[in-house]
């Protein structure tokens, strides 16, 4: 089996890994440059910072690394245009999006010459993208961690958008190792998104205190909670999410109106920092299906070595050469 290299626009990774946006400041300039490093495509997660610290994390990221840096955007987010526009400015080689949809964007990044990568979990919009403009569709299944907008699996999903649309096609959700990456090409898809695992790597910025409960949590600490944004998500189970599963949970301070749509039953922009600070007693722990299988932490380098050992092992080959 050959694998054909990942081509999003003009841009052509050495490897078709690219790796999950998870904010807040979870993916900062640290981790996607060393991503970028390893020939993958390293990504910003832009929700929850301000313009400037965008700005600051792109030109950190760029002196870090000369390889492919993008950012990812919730369109639910209020300063979706602001943050978007910012990072065109910036010079950002790619803009992946997600929890809503934007047609304006494509226009945004075909006039920048930036390729527009939505992050979709049917095959209408997988469709739509493509007419509107996308270069290529990150395809999310039920596995995924964070927000939710399907019940179907990858597997299902990633052959199903392969037939509706000519783009490539990224896999994302419960895509933690070699195995994972294996099926993901087998089932179709020209890429994969890898998202928890980069989360537990060195170079993430989460705090320690996180990076040790993803390794000691299993399956019997997944739960699904009902997001402020309108979408379920899965997160890992502690005192924050017992809380807010039984009502208990109280909503204090001032709203900074972060989200367009905001169901106020808590403030997720906060509950996201707390976790990614290491309060984990007031903090949101996204989490995908399979975090079972982190285990330890890694460097990225060490991440993207071992899925290339296991590729190779399984005589698979990435375009004419081995990974």
């Amino acid at each position: 089996m050959i694998i054909p290299k990942l081509r999003i626009g003009q841009l052509k990774p050495a490897l078709p890994f690219m790796q999950g946006g998870m904010a807040v400041r979870i993916s900062t300039a640290s981790l996607a440059a060393a991503v970028a490093n390893e020939g993958g495509i390293g990504i910003i997660a832009a929700s929850g910072m301000s313009p400037q610290e965008l700005r600051e994390e792109i030109r950190k990221a760029r002196a870090l690394s000369s390889g492919i840096i993008g950012i990812n955007i919730m369109f639910a987010v209020t300063a979706f245009a602001d943050m978007f526009k910012t990072a065109l400015q910036e010079g950002i080689d790619l803009v992946v999006s997600g929890a809503g949809f934007s047609r304006d964007m494509f226009a945004w990044g075909r006039e920048a010459k930036v390729p527009v990568v939505p992050i979709v979990s049917t095959v209408k919009l997988a469709k739509i993208s493509e007419k509107l403009g996308a270069q290529a569709v990150v395809v999310e299944g039920k596995e995924a961690g964070g927000h939710l907008g399907t019940s179907l699996s990858v597997a299902e999903l990633v052959p199903a958008v392969k037939k509706a649309v000519s783009i490539p096609v990224i896999a994302a959700g419960g895509i933690v190792e070699g195995e994972d990456v294996i099926k993901a090409f087998k089932y179709g898809a020209d890429g994969v998104q890898m998202g928890i695992r980069f989360a537990a790597s060195v170079e993430s910025n989460a705090a320690q205190r996180l990076k040790d409960f993803y390794v000691k949590s299993g399956k019997q600490d997944l739960v699904l909670i009902d997001s402020p944004v309108g979408l379920p998500g899965r997160a890992l189970r502690n005192k924050f999410t017992d809380k807010l599963s039984s009502d208990q949970l109280k909503v204090n301070g001032k709203c900074s109106k972060c989200l367009k749509h905001c169901k106020g039953n808590f403030c997720i922009m906060t509950a996201l920092e707390n976790a990614q600070q290491g309060n984990l007693e007031e903090g949101l722990v996204f989490s995908g299906e399979y975090i079972e299988k982190i285990d330890k932490i890694m460097s990225v380098k060490e991440i993207i070595q071992t899925l290339c050992d296991k590729v190779e092992n399984a005589k698979i080959k990435f375009g004419s050469s081995y990974c």
